[in-house]
């Protein structure tokens, strides 16, 4: 399958995001300033088979939308997403989907919800699976004591998510 790609600038670092021939988002994949050659940095994520093909005019609606995100200006995504999964994968992330702006919801509360009461842990792989973060809200998603647990960025772009949604005040950090 044919894929495409640009690199972006955010607050929270560099991101790769990919998109498909139809240009639903596939990947938001977190960048280090050391990834020399987007294509590398971004083939573990793929099929063998697939070919990442740099376009920043297909990718151009899912950036725009981040940039306004980061900015304070969009709270809701308005982006077709195909997100690569098992099909309990799916369900979580589109359970994540539903967790508004500025609440949050323990691994517990989300397994509840799709009916397996026993399956926190599982929702916790899903949720570090997540092929779309930020849009797919996995961010939003804490510890049932309330803490910080796990992010495939890094507990500080989570930290700073979280604020920039007004979730964890400055003073806590």
């Amino acid at each position: 399958m044919k894929l495409y790609f640009d690199r972006m600038a955010s607050p929270i670092g560099d991101l790769g995001l990919v998109v498909d021939a139809s240009r639903r988002l596939v990947r938001i994949a977190f960048l280090d300033g050391s990834d020399d050659v987007l294509p590398t940095a971004l083939e573990r994520y793929f099929d063998e088979g697939d070919e990442l093909v740099a376009d920043a005019e297909r990718t151009a609606g899912a950036a725009g939308q981040l940039r306004e995100y980061f900015a304070g200006d969009r709270q809701v995504f308005d982006l077709e997403l195909a997100p690569r999964g098992t099909e309990f994968q799916q369900r979580v992330w589109q359970h994540l989907l539903e967790i508004p702006t500025g609440e949050t919801r323990t691994y517990s509360e989300i397994a509840r919800d799709l009916g397996r009461p026993g399956a926190a842990r599982a929702v916790g792989r899903a949720n570090a699976t997540n092929p779309i973060p930020i849009i797919v809200p996995c961010h939003r998603v804490i510890g049932a004591d309330g803490s910080l647990t796990g992010y495939a960025g890094g507990l500080a772009i989570k930290r700073g998510l979280l604020e920039l949604e007004g979730l964890i005040p400055l003073s806590l950090f």
